[in-house]
C-alpha cells in the first residue's frame, strides 16, 4: 500500500490549520430541504476520516472528550507527527499511486481493466464502497458532454452559480498542471492538504474491497468517485460535471438524476473508440441523457442533431437548441473567455444555469426583479465576464527576461516574449484557435504598449511595476519599431492526425493574413502514463529521447509551407541531445531563402529535443535583442500547453 505521509503539529479544531474541514452551511437562499439528504452521509465523519489517515504513517491520533472546554464544529483532533515528512513528499507519494492506475501507456491502447463486471456497473459497486451511493443525487448536478466547449461551458456555469451565492463544485479534464485543478470548489482549485485526506480515504476503502474480480478502478474512474466524494464532503450546493470521454459509456454517467444536461459542439475526436463517423459520435453523447430530464443543446450539423433528437424523443427529454450569446447581451461588458466560439459556449451555459434555477425553484427567489427574457441577471453578467479556464485561448506575457528583480532601466533593453496558448487538438477547435491567434496578434501588432495583464484572458507574470502602474509609456516609443515574429510551438499525441491539424493551422492563419516566421517541434514532458504535480521533478536527461514523430511533423510543415521535400534530410538519427541542437541565434531572422535541405539546413523549422531547452533558448533571444517581440502559439496538445505554463511559472 502506498504511504499517506501527513506532517503538521498544528493542533486542528474541525479543520486544518482552524479552517472547518466539513461546513456545516446553510446556502444563501436554501435549496436543501426539496434536495436534502434524509440523513448526514457516513463521509462526513472527519474523525474516521482523520484516524485511517493517521494511521497510515503511525500518527497518534485522538479524539477530544466531551468535557473538552472547546467546542468543536464537528470533531476536534490532534495530529501529532511521527515522522517528519514534508506535506509535497507526501503529495509526491499520491501521484505515484494514481499513476499505478493508468492501464494504458499511451491513448488509444485498448488495455481493458479486468474484472467481471462491465465499466458502470464497477462504477456503482466502487461508489457503494464509498458510501456515496444514496449521496450523489444530492449534488444537484449539471452534466455536460461534447467534443469542443466542455470546459469552457462548465467553467462559465461554475462561475455564474457562484457570483448568484452558491456553494459550487466543479470536476473538469484535463488538468493542465496539477491533478487539483480538476477539482474546484467555489472557483477554487482544492488545497493540497484536503486533497490527501480526501484521496487516501478513498484509497484506503477501495484497497481494502479490491479483488480479481473488482479491482482499483482506472486513474479516470478514481478521480470521478474522488470527485464525488469531495463534493458531498463539501456540501457543494450545485456539481458541475464534465464528461471525461464520450458519454453513454463515460464514468460520468453513473449519474442517474441530473437537474440538466447539456451537449457542445460535436466534431471528429476520439474516434478509435467513439466511432468514425459524426452520428457515432453524436450518440454516445446523447447516452448522458436521462429520463425526463431537460437538456440543451448548440446548433450542430444534421448528421449530429438528428441522432440527439432521436435519443431524446425515446427518453422524453425536452431538448432545446440554444443560440450563441449575443454580443449586446453583456451590457458592454466581455466574455472572459477569448475567441468567437466563446459565444456558443456562453449561450448554453446560460441556459444550463436558468433551467438549474427554475428546477431547483430559486430563480424567482434570486431574480425577480431581473427580466429574464429580455436581460441578463448581475449575477449571470459578473460570471460571464469573470470564468477562468488556463489553457485555453490564453495570452501569458513571460517575464523572465524582465523579472521584478531588475531595474525599470534594465528591462527597457530587453525585448519581448509573449505566449499564446491553446490546448485545441481537433481539426475545429484547431480552426478556432488559429482564428483567435490571427486576431489578437493584429490587435498587439497595431498597439504600442503592451497589452495590460487586466485584460481578458492575459496574464503577465513578475510584471515590472512602479507605484503600482505598469510601466509602459517608458516604452511606447521602442515598441514602435519592435520586430515581431511569430513563432509556433507545436506537438500533438500520435492518435491525432497532424496531416489535417497542421494545414488547417496553416491555412487558416493565411486567410486571416497571419504567417509563422518559425515553427519548432519538441516533445512534450508530461506522459500519458505518468501522473506528476506542479513541483515535480522535470526530466533533464534528453540524450536518449526520440524525436522521430517530430520529425515527421517538421517534414509535413516544410511541405505544407514551402514545398520542400526534406525526406533524405530528415533520414538523419533522431536521436540527440545536448546544446548544439539548439538553433543558431541567427535563425529567427532568416527566410525560406536560406534553406538548404541538401546541406542539411532548414531556417523556417526545427526540432528542439527539450521544452525546458526550448524556454530558455527563447528567453535569450529576446535578452539580447531589445527590438525583438517573439509571439509564440503553442497548441496541438493540452499536455504541451500545460508544460510551457509549468515551465514559465517556475
Amino acid at each position: 500500500m502506498f504511504p499517506a505521509p501527513f506532517h503538521t503539529s498544528t493542533h486542528l479544531k474541525g479543520g486544518i490549520f482552524g479552517v472547518p474541514l466539513f461546513q456545516k452551511r446553510e446556502s444563501q437562499f436554501s435549496i436543501r430541504k426539496p434536495w436534502g439528504l434524509s440523513s448526514p452521509p457516513a463521509n462526513v465523519d472527519t474523525y474516521s476520516l482523520r484516524k485511517i489517515y493517521s494511521q497510515e504513517k503511525g500518527f497518534t491520533y485522538r479524539k477530544m472528550s466531551s468535557q473538552s472546554t472547546e467546542k468543536p464544529e464537528s470533531d476536534v483532533a490532534i495530529i501529532d507527527c511521527m515522522q517528519d515528512v514534508p506535506l509535497s513528499d507526501s503529495y509526491e507519494a499520491a501521484m505515484k499511486a494514481l499513476s499505478s492506475l493508468i492501464r494504458q501507456q499511451k491513448r488509444g491502447d485498448q488495455k481493458t481493466t479486468g474484472g467481471k463486471y462491465g465499466k458502470l456497473d464497477r462504477m456503482r459497486m466502487y461508489l457503494k464502497i464509498l458510501d456515496l451511493e444514496e449521496h450523489v443525487a444530492g449534488l444537484k448536478i449539471i452534466h455536460v458532454a461534447g467534443t469542443k466547449g466542455k470546459g469552457s461551458t462548465c467553467t462559465f456555469c461554475e462561475a455564474i452559480l457562484r457570483e448568484s451565492g452558491f456553494r459550487t463544485g466543479l470536476f473538469t479534464s484535463p488538468h493542465l498542471i496539477d491533478v487539483r485543478e480538476r477539482f474546484r470548489i467555489n472557483g477554487v482549485d482544492i488545497s493540497e492538504v484536503k486533497f490527501l485526506l480526501y484521496f487516501w480515504n478513498c484509497w484506503n476503502q477501495l484497497k481494502e474491497h479490491e479483488t480479481e474480480d473488482l479491482p482499483m478502478p482506472p486513474l479516470f474512474q478514481f478521480l470521478t468517485l474522488l470527485a464525488f466524494k469531495i463534493f458531498v464532503c463539501e456540501q457543494v450546493d450545485v456539481s458541475i460535471i464534465e464528461v471525461g470521454l464520450g458519454g453513454r459509456n463515460d464514468s460520468t454517467n453513473v449519474i442517474e438524476n441530473p437537474v440538466v444536461c447539456g451537449i457542445t459542439s460535436l466534431g471528429m475526436d476520439h474516434t478509435e473508440t467513439l466511432g468514425n463517423t459524426i452520428g457515432q459520435i453524436a450518440s454516445h453523447k446523447a447516452g448522458i441523457f436521462k429520463r425526463q430530464i431537460p437538456a440543451f443543446t448548440v446548433s450542430q450539423v444534421s448528421e449530429a442533431m438528428d441522432v440527439l433528437q432521436e435519443n431524446a424523443q425515446e427518453l422524453m427529454v425536452p431538448l432545446k437548441v440554444v443560440e450563441p450569446l449575443e454580443s449586446k447581451a453583456l451590457n458592454g461588458l466581455k466574455l472572459s473567455l477569448s475567441g468567437d466560439h466563446q459565444f456558443s459556449n456562453a449561450g448554453l451555459a446560460v441556459s444550463l444555469c436558468k433551467s438549474w434555477f427554475q428546477r431547483t425553484g430559486n430563480w424567482e427567489k434570486l431574480f425577480q426583479k431581473d427580466n429574464g427574457e429580455a436581460n441578463l441577471p448581475e449575477a449571470f453578467l459578473r460570471g460571464l465576464s469573470t470564468a477562468h479556464l488556463s489553457g485555453r485561448a490564453q495570452i501569458v506575457h513571460d517575464s523572465c527576461s524582465s523579472s521584478s528583480y531588475i531595474s525599470s532601466e534594465v528591462a527597457e533593453t530587453l525585448g519581448d516574449l509573449i505566449f499564446y496558448l491553446d490546448g485545441a487538438h481537433s481539426p475545429e477547435s484547431i480552426e478556432a484557435c488559429a482564428k483567435w491567434f490571427s486576431v489578437v496578434v493584429k490587435g498587439n501588432d497595431q498597439s504600442p504598449s503592451l497589452v495590460s495583464s487586466s485584460s481578458h484572458g492575459i496574464e503577465s507574470i513578475n510584471t515590472v511595476q512602479q507605484n503600482g502602474y505598469m510601466q509602459h509609456e517608458k516604452r511606447n516609443i521602442q515598441e514602435f519599431n519592435k520586430i515581431s515574429k511569430k513563432i509556433l510551438i507545436f506537438n500533438c499525441m500520435e492518435v491525432r492526425d497532424p496531416q489535417i491539424l497542421l494545414p488547417r493551422l496553416v491555412s487558416t492563419c493565411a486567410s486571416s493574413g497571419t504567417f509563422f516566421s518559425k515553427a519548432i517541434f519538441v516533445p512534450s514532458i508530461s506522459t500519458y502514463n505518468k501522473v506528476t504535480s506542479g513541483t515535480s521533478v522535470i526530466p533533464s536527461d534528453i540524450s536518449s529521447k526520440d524525436l522521430s514523430w517530430q520529425f515527421g511533423l517538421q517534414r509535413l510543415w516544410e511541405r505544407t509551407v514551402h514545398g520542400i521535400d526534406t525526406d533524405s534530410l530528415l533520414e538523419k538519427s533522431t536521436k540527440m541531445g545536448g546544446a548544439e541542437t539548439l538553433p543558431r541565434r541567427e535563425f529567427l531572422y532568416e527566410d525560406a531563402s536560406n534553406c538548404s535541405p541538401s546541406n542539411g539546413y532548414l531556417a523556417c523549422s526545427a526540432v528542439i529535443p527539450s521544452l525546458p531547452l526550448t524556454i530558455k533558448w527563447l528567453r535569450d533571444c529576446v535578452r539580447e535583442n531589445p527590438s525583438l517581440r517573439l509571439q509564440v502559439l503553442v497548441t496541438g496538445s493540452l499536455h504541451l500547453v500545460g508544460d510551457v505554463l509549468k515551465l514559465i511559472r517556475r
